[in-house]
């Protein structure tokens, strides 16, 4: 097997490159840095943001929310279960080794096993290689959501990683965890869990009309706002990612960086374990917790209005959105409801709650706490960084954890798929459901809406999800976080991110000064 190249020689070779500015490097700072190389360890914004850079997906969202051909160059539906993918012919992976079709098919199936993402590939029942560069994909039934879903698979080098090791390991210390050979636009030179992470251009990308211009893209962890901000306005780094609300005015007033800002799509939650307290598998008592939380609050004086009061998972636009449901802050109410749950005298419990994954998290989770104490609930909470957070999550290591949820298909039912339905460890459903909810009806409409092409119809039965959530306090809705980026003058960021808050940085353009 052909070995990974080492590309840190690579940066003159690109200003040669037809077309483009001079090669540039980027610093840049994100709250945390990915917990893995393995594209299939964890399903989180952090892994997805890596994986645009050292891979490619087949296709890709676009700023439009359409779809942009990649490593896909086309696609035909052969019927109404079967659809096919034209790959592009003369990609290599960072090895050396020819994508062939084989690989998008031992990716699937990798996908497939992974606990993480097989909730999303649950409908493909087969994924078959017709020739060289020709994959077909057969789903369970009709399905509206085969490119949504396509978006997530980003082809592996077969060879190399059955060679090396292919398991996935769960925060673990797999082979693929720590090496990597994609197709993507950067290679990773240099890696230093949280501290630093030196990614190099890919020599050989196949993408020659991509007009980015960054040679060398260092990634510096800061997960502390205030100094990743002031990173920024220092002029030591280029671009930072997310900009918290109380700097908002302060990076757009700046007369040497800007600030780029998106509606965001992503629910920010509390779920509350029904198996691990008793307390919290009353209805009536997570119905009093929903009261008792003041989410108009939080978004006015936490957010500083950078976020949008949520009373469901859906926001506006998406199909499932129910207009009928309001946030409901009503202490008397919810003093009310613990009352008649048998619970007047309150109880105590356990929180935990990331303090670098969402904005301003930690904080929310503080206020969350003292409002809850205000109808008896004494709540333990603990916060912590995202790297030790998730391991903690996957053990429902608490009463009540937060969870913020972006759909990873742009559609309502991927919030009930991996937050609500009924957790099942065979198909990966209710994966990230910690609360261990569970309502025959929310599985059921989930399950058909994903095979349901009648709009209408659809619509119907993912509002009357959301109602049956609200009806059931199946969570603790926060907000919609918004999306803020923040970077100098002249790094285009502008034309690389997106709502999914998954920023192109192989397309990126740094001008001149």
């Amino acid at each position: 097997m052909k070995t990974i190249r080492n590309l840190a020689i690579a940066t003159a070779m690109t200003l040669g490159f037809a077309g483009l500015s001079q090669a540039q490097t980027l610093e840049f700072a994100y709250d945390a840095d990915p917990v893995s190389l393995d594209p299939h360890e964890q399903l989180s914004g952090g892994t997805l943001q890596l994986s645009h850079m050292i891979f490619d997906p087949l296709v890709r969202w676009n700023q439009d929310l359409g779809f942009d051909a990649r490593l896909a160059e086309s696609w035909d539906r052969v019927d109404e279960t079967t659809m096919r993918f034209n790959l592009r012919e003369d990609v290599q992976f960072h090895s050396g080794n020819d994508m062939t079709a084989e690989d998008v098919v031992w990716t699937i199936e990798r996908l497939k096993s992974s606990p993480d993402f097989k909730g999303i590939f649950a409908g493909w029942v087969s994924a078959e290689a017709i020739d060289e560069n020709t994959v077909e994909i057969k789903t369970d039934g009709p399905s509206p959501l085969v490119l949504h879903t396509a978006t997530y698979v980003f082809p592996m080098d077969k060879e190399f990683y059955e060679e090396g090791g292919a398991e996935i390991a769960k925060h673990g210390d797999s082979f693929a965890s720590q090496n990597v050979s994609g197709t993507g636009p950067f290679t990773i030179a240099e890696r230093e869990q949280g501290v630093k992470v030196v990614f190099e251009r890919n020599e050989n990308y196949w993408d020659e009309d991509s007009p980015g211009n960054v040679q060398t893209a260092i990634l510096t962890p800061i997960k502390e706002a205030p100094t990743r901000v002031a990173a920024l306005l220092a002029g030591d780094v280029d671009f930072i990612a997310p900009v918290p609300p109380t700097d908002l005015a302060r990076v757009r007033e700046n007369p040497e960086t800007k600030l780029v800002t998106k509606t965001g799509t992503r629910i920010i939650t509390l779920q509350m374990n029904q198996k691990r307290h008793e307390a919290l598998a009353n209805t009536k008592v997570r119905l009093a917790i929903a009261h008792a939380i003041n989410n108009e609050g939080i978004v006015e004086k936490i957010m500083k209005g950078f976020g949008t009061v949520a009373a469901q998972q859906s926001p506006e636009g998406y199909v499932g959105h129910n207009p009928e449901l309001e946030a409901r802050y009503d202490v008397e109410r919810a003093q009310q409801l613990m009352k008649e749950a048998g619970y007047e005298d309150g109880f105590s419990a356990t929180m935990m709650c990331p303090n670098n994954r969402y904005v301003n998290d930690y904080k929310i989770c503080e206020a969350a706490a003292a409002m809850m104490a205000k109808i008896g609930i004494e709540i333990d909470l603990t916060t912590m960084p995202k790297a030790q957070y998730w391991p903690k999550f996957d053990e429902r290591a608490a009463d009540i954890m937060m969870i913020g949820w972006h759909s990873d298909t742009e559609d309502s039912a991927n919030f009930n798929e991996f937050l609500t339905m009924t957790p099942d460890p065979d198909t990966g459903r209710g994966q990230y459901n910690s609360g261990y909810y569970s309502n025959p009806e929310v599985d059921r409409l989930t399950i058909a809406s994903l095979t349901e092409t009648d709009p209408e119809k659809r619509a119907e039965m993912l509002q009357r999800v959301e109602e049956i959530l609200y009806e059931e306090a199946a969570f603790i809705p926060f907000h919609w976080q918004d999306l803020a980026w923040g970077a100098r003058k002249g790094v285009m960021i502008e034309d690389v991110v997106n709502v999914m808050n998954f920023p192109y940085l192989g397309d990126l353009v740094i001008k001149e000064e």
